[in-house]
C-alpha cells in the first residue's frame, strides 16, 4: 500500500512569529541549519522567489521547485511553476511521500490549509522583522514532538513538530 503524501512546512520563528527581514533570515544559527538540512534533505522544497534568491545557489540533494509570476527555465534541481496547485502537484509527480514547504511568508499563509505537518523551530529570543508565520491553530495541529537545545552560543531552540488533527 502506497503512503499518502505529505505537505510539511518547515519554519525557524522567533517568540514573536518573526520568520524574517528584508527578503532574509534574520538569524544564523547552525545547529536550526542543520536540523534544516537533516529534515528537508532528499525531498523536494517548495518556495517562492525571493526565498528561493535568498539562497547563494540551490541547495544539494533537494528538488526547488519555486513559485513565481514570472518562471524561469527549468533546470535538473529548480523547477519554477506559477501556482500553488502546480507546484503541489509537481512535487507530487517526482516519486516521493512528502514535500516540505519552506517559505516565505505568504506561501505558508497561503499552504496553511494544505499542510499535513509543521516542523518548527522556535528560537526564545525576539527579533525585529518584517515577515511572520501564521499562527498555529490548536484546534487543527496538534504537538506531538519537542526536544530544547542550547546553542554553543547559548541561544535557547525547541524543535517542535505539529500533526493535522484528522
Amino acid at each position: 500500500m502506497q503512503q499518502k503524501f505529505k505537505l510539511i512546512s518547515v519554519v525557524a520563528v522567533a517568540e514573536n512569529n518573526v520568520i524574517g527581514k528584508d527578503g532574509g533570515l534574520i538569524w544564523h544559527i547552525p545547529e536550526d541549519l542543520k536540523h534544516f538540512k537533516k529534515v528537508t534533505m532528499g525531498h523536494p522544497m517548495i518556495m517562492g522567489r525571493k526565498t528561493f534568491e535568498s539562497f547563494p545557489k540551490p541547495l544539494p540533494n533537494r528538488v526547488h521547485i519555486v513559485l513565481s509570476r514570472y518562471p524561469k527555465p527549468n533546470t535538473e534541481q529548480v523547477i519554477w511553476v506559477t501556482s500553488l496547485e502546480e507546484a503541489v502537484a509537481t512535487a507530487k509527480s517526482l516519486d516521493t511521500e512528502k514535500a516540505h514547504v519552506i517559505g516565505g511568508g505568504n506561501i505558508y499563509r497561503q499552504t496553511m490549509d494544505l499542510i499535513d505537518e509543521i516542523e518548527i523551530t522556535r528560537i526564545h529570543e525576539t527579533y525585529e522583522g518584517d515577515t511572520h508565520f501564521p499562527a498555529i491553530d490548536a484546534t487543527q495541529f496538534e504537538r506531538i514532538k519537542a526536544k530544547d537545545l542550547t546553542t554553543e552560543k547559548g541561544i535557547k531552540l525547541t524543535f517542535e513538530t505539529y500533526k493535522k488533527i484528522i
